[in-house]
């Protein structure tokens, strides 16, 4: 009698038990190779429409399997039901009132802390902007001294986006702003709340540093990072929507600086100089170029 062929979700959960080794990948090829010709043989008419559906050949220890070797999803499925329940009950703020934000309530001892001591806020805010500087610096220096443009190009995507998304939505400045002459931008100048451009070129230049395995430099950005995400709530300078979209673009966007990167390294077949294509035939060079184009079409031939 035939071996019973796995269900989609125990073999994902039979994964988790066993090491990978090339009898258990050729196991699952064939099977998965089996299920599809039985699928072409039985069709999905006639004896009902999910008859050959993926969830109809769960059973309990494959789903039980789920929750204990995912559980990260697990609680994201179970976040996304209590959250339903949250907006859906919700009363929303009026237009007439301030936005709510959590991160304002939660700094409120330190808001007026610092409203309460101008130096203190001065001081904080210029060691804020030395913070920028080092950001910036960093993410230059990968570019102009090592030859990495990967963080530089990241920044340009990320403060390009963030240009056009500050000036599609403009967010009234939130009440109780504790601005500063030697905050960056230095002078009390006008600037876009969405989104954080000081928390997103902060992670830009961690990830690089992570990439080169600069870690002390990497947890050191990190923390003062959060100082900055905490004081920049705190001088009500930022949204907490602000901030947290900060940490997402700049992760987005130095994964799309990578794969722009990756992009313009795609090698070509061959590549050929006006020069060598006037050249005489008889030379070594045109022997070169029949060589590669009879490799080239072996390989489409594969």
């Amino acid at each position: 009698m035939d071996a019973p062929l796995p269900t989609p979700l125990s073999s994902l959960n039979h994964r988790h038990n066993q090491k990978p080794n090339g009898c258990i990948i050729d196991g699952v090829k064939a099977a998965a190779k089996m299920e599809g010709g039985d699928k072409k043989k039985k069709g999905y008419g006639g004896r009902g429409l999910f008859e050959n559906a993926s969830f109809m050949k769960w059973g309990t220890e494959d789903v039980l399997g789920v929750a204990r070797h995912h559980p990260i999803p697990c609680c994201f499925a179970a976040s996304l039901l209590m959250f339903m329940a949250v907006e859906y009950t919700l009363r929303m703020i009026p237009p007439s009132s301030e936005p709510f934000d959590l991160g304002f309530v939660a700094t409120r001892p330190l808001h007026r802390a610092l409203e309460s001591r101008p130096n203190l806020n001065t001081l904080l805010a210029g060691l804020n902007t030395v913070f920028v500087g080092m950001q910036t610096g960093y993410i230059l220096w990968t570019w102009l001294v090592e030859g990495r443009p990967r963080a530089t190009i990241s920044a340009l995507f990320m403060f390009t986006f963030r240009g056009i998304l500050g000036y599609s939505t403009q967010l009234p400045l939130p009440q109780g702003f504790l601005g500063s002459g030697v905050d960056f931008p230095v002078g009390n100048v006008s600037f876009f709340l969405f989104y954080s451009g000081h928390v997103a070129a902060s992670v830009i230049a961690s990830l690089d540093m992570r990439r080169v395995q600069r870690w002390e430099l990497a947890r050191t950005f990190d923390a003062l990072n959060v100082l900055q995400f905490v004081r920049l709530l705190a001088t009500r300078g930022h949204y907490t929507i602000d901030l947290a979209v900060g940490v997402g673009a700049g992760i987005l966007f130095d994964s799309l600086a990578g794969k722009y990167e990756e992009s313009r390294k795609t090698p070509t077949i061959i590549s050929i100089t006006n020069g060598a294509l006037f050249a005489d035939a008889k030379k070594p060079i045109w022997d070169a170029l029949n060589a590669s184009l009879k490799c080239a079409e072996k390989g489409v031939g594969r």
